[in-house]
């Protein structure tokens, strides 16, 4: 025992026994000894200081899984690596090691635990009620130490409790997974409480039972009339990018606050139920709080949203913008994600968008400039006619202002614009040309090219470049001699208004579009705006990334 960490209430436990030897006359001297080796024994010891970490609710308990459903990872892993055994034996080795019983149930043992799965599953009690000749069920759940709600939501037991608009009887709505009930297996959504703890809740509120179950330590006993529907909760595999901010404290029509999950703009969730049309159940992605929490659904959502932007129009007088060529049909909520594995010569094109003057270019050209073998942009067409010196297919294809027509008509076009009565334009193919090359092509485009660009072929990663708080623009561009993006005629510096113009255009850009971006940089000062663009783009290439669930099937 001396490398062993004696449990204190073990050792407690056995000088009990030691000091009270001589009042324990039936027990032998055999008995005794056995007695006391067992809880003397390293093995023991350590059993108890497993469970005892285990099930520790300290907050200074710094033992927590980092997820609960290894064994699908495994699964997703083998999918993987079922493409690739030819590839290598290192993937070969590993499909065989990670299909072995061994590991498998090893990786089970774990999601148990992850999950809390140990908790006492007391038997179900079925009694026959001669009455009305129905089933009821002993349910039994250990009481947990979750926040306390409203009464429409029990989180002792992980549930929501209402009641049947029919009946009036208080019944089981919707089950949380990771909670109590739907760790216990035997409650499902639509179960009828008869008692609580012994006590009849006939013709009660879910306010009088809730009051019960405060007022309840250790076990909490339910009679249940089973619902006709026994179908338990399957949690799913999706996982969703939120587009917007969320927090329950302020929401007025969650259920209940403490059981909703806050995350924010960008965060990855992992929807768990979407059962109820309203309210969504789901985790955070690799949270180690392995209850879920209620989220607004997507069309819930959708539907707040409009009201939103329907106000925000409404009391946007000063707008000078609104009758500008931004879109308007989208109503971004949540997008479906899956993780995209880089693959050695296979590049994902950097798209930089953002309002005109940011530095764009500027940034593209610098990422250029390091490794010109590496980092192509693709060339642009024309339909003015060549200057002196210029050569076809070099600084532009030159072609006729019919083709250009034609080919925007049949959308080969991801953007075009006419200036001083020349269209310009970048046609897709060149950008796929450079990609199916090997080469990581760089793009500055309009911002509206982005929903074009954003498709399955390409897998494009877009950084939105965004300029800073006014004052801090306009002391950097002026102290760099910034020249005016807004005048081609005359070579200039940046006026006040243009500035003010270059903020506002970008709030428009980020306001409708900012559900595609996948990064952003603040180009306050443009050597660490470069920084964190060439530390953006070896994350691309060297990283698994979450993208629509469409780019991985």
């Amino acid at each position: 025992m001396e490398n062993v960490h004696r449990d204190a209430a073990l050792s407690k436990l056995l000088a009990s026994l030691e000091k009270n030897k001589a009042e324990l006359p039936s027990c032998t001297d055999e008995e005794f000894g056995f007695l006391s080796e067992l809880l003397r024994s390293k093995e023991l010891n350590a059993l108890v200081n497993v469970h005892n970490k285990i099930t520790s609710n300290s907050k200074d308990d710094k033992f927590f899984p980092v997820l609960s459903n290894a064994m699908d990872v495994d699964i997703d892993v083998l999918d993987l690596l079922s493409t690739r055994t030819h590839v290598s034996d290192d993937c070969k080795e590993l499909f065989q090691l990670l299909q072995k019983p061994h590991i498998q149930g090893l990786l089970c043992a774990h999601d148990s635990v992850a999950q809390k799965d140990y908790y006492p599953r007391p038997p179900e009690i079925h009694a026959e009620v001669d009455e009305d000749e129905e089933y009821v069920k002993l349910v039994q759940l250990v009481k947990s130490d979750e926040p306390l709600c409203g009464a429409e939501v029990e989180p002792f037991v992980g549930a929501t409790i209402r009641n049947c608009e029919e009946t009036g009887k208080i019944i089981f709505v919707r089950i949380m997974l990771g909670g109590a009930a739907d760790r216990s297996g035997v409650i499902h959504a639509g179960d009828e409480i008869c008692e609580v703890n012994g006590i009849s809740v006939e013709g009660k509120t879910p306010s009088y039972v809730l009051e019960i179950l405060k007022n309840t330590k250790g076990t909490i006993s339910f009679v249940i009339i089973p619902a006709d529907s026994k179908s338990g909760v399957r949690e799913s595999k999706v996982r969703v990018r939120a587009h917007f901010s969320y927090t329950a404290a302020e929401d007025p029509f969650i259920p209940c606050k403490e059981a909703g999950l806050d995350f924010v703009k960008g965060d990855v969730l992992h929807i768990v139920s979407q059962d109820d049309s309203h309210w969504w159940q789901a985790r955070r992605e690799g949270d180690r709080n392995m209850r879920a929490g209620l989220i607004p659904s997507r069309a819930l959502q959708e539907r707040i949203i409009v009201l939103q932007r329907q106000m925000k129009e409404q009391n946007d007088e000063t707008d000078n913008i609104k009758n500008d060529d931004f879109d308007r049909e989208e109503t971004p909520t949540y997008e479906e994600v899956a993780k995209l594995y880089p693959r050695p010569g296979s590049y994902r094109p950097i798209v930089l968008v953002g309002p005109p003057g940011v530095g764009r270019n500027e940034l593209k050209r610098r990422l250029i400039a390091t490794d010109p073998e590496k980092y192509r942009t693709p060339i642009p067409y024309t339909s003015r006619p060549p200057r002196l010196g210029e050569v076809n297919g070099k600084e532009y294809f030159f072609v006729t202002r019919e083709r250009i027509t034609e080919d925007i008509a049949s959308g080969k076009f991801v953007e075009y614009g006419e200036y001083k009565g020349n269209l310009y334009g970048t046609n897709r193919e060149s950008v796929e040309s450079l990609v199916n090359a090997g080469y990581v092509c760089i793009l500055s485009p309009h911002y509206q090219a982005v929903k074009m660009l954003r498709n399955p072929q390409l897998k494009p990663f877009v950084i939105y470049i965004k300029p800073p708080k006014f004052e801090i623009l306009k002391e950097t561009r002026n102290e760099a001699r910034a020249r005016s993006t807004f005048d081609e005629k005359n070579s200039r510096g940046f006026t006040d208004e243009e500035f003010h113009e270059m903020i506002h255009r970008g709030e428009r850009i980020e306001y409708h579009y900012s559900h595609h971006f996948d990064e952003t940089i603040v180009n306050a000062d443009l050597s660490m705006a470069f920084e964190q663009l060439v530390n953006a783009v070896i994350r691309v290439e060297t990283e698994p990334m979450w993208v629509p669930a469409s780019w991985v099937q």
